[in-house]
């Protein structure tokens, strides 16, 4: 599996991939890899790796180990090991994760706390926004 930091993720990186066309709303549970390149409403719940491409929009709260931010996310989101937003990235949310990279040109709107191990439950530690 390619790691998110400084190397090209391509589809062929990720086992699901919502493409552009769908526009998906409820909550999604994940265990591979997950490319969002449409729109999601609701939750995303994963175990694996989440990148949000440029051109997707997700208005969701997340929770995945590791979450790239290329697009645009208004939700919060609790990652166990990283989060990463693009210089094209945009979050209007709060953040709990253990390490945090954010791109010059980045947008991030709200607050981040970072842990030394795993990550509680976003929804319990923070308020919605």
């Amino acid at each position: 599996m390619t790691e998110s930091r400084n190397e090209t993720l391509d589809e062929s990186d990720f086992d699901v991939i919502l493409s552009n066309d769908i526009d998906f709303s409820g909550t999604a549970r994940l265990e591979r890899p997950f490319l969002v390149r449409g729109k999601i409403t609701g939750e995303i719940l994963s175990t694996s790796l989440l990148v949000v491409d440029e051109e997707a929009v997700v208005d969701a709260d997340i929770t995945a180990p590791r979450v790239v931010i290329r697009g645009t996310v208004k939700g919060n989101v609790n990652a166990s090991e990283k989060v990463h937003i693009t210089l094209t990235g945009k979050l209007q949310g709060n953040i709990i994760t253990t390490e945090i990279c954010l791109e010059s040109g980045a947008l991030f709107n709200g607050r981040c706390s970072m842990t030394a191990s795993p990550s509680p439950s976003v929804q319990e530690t923070a308020p919605k926004l």
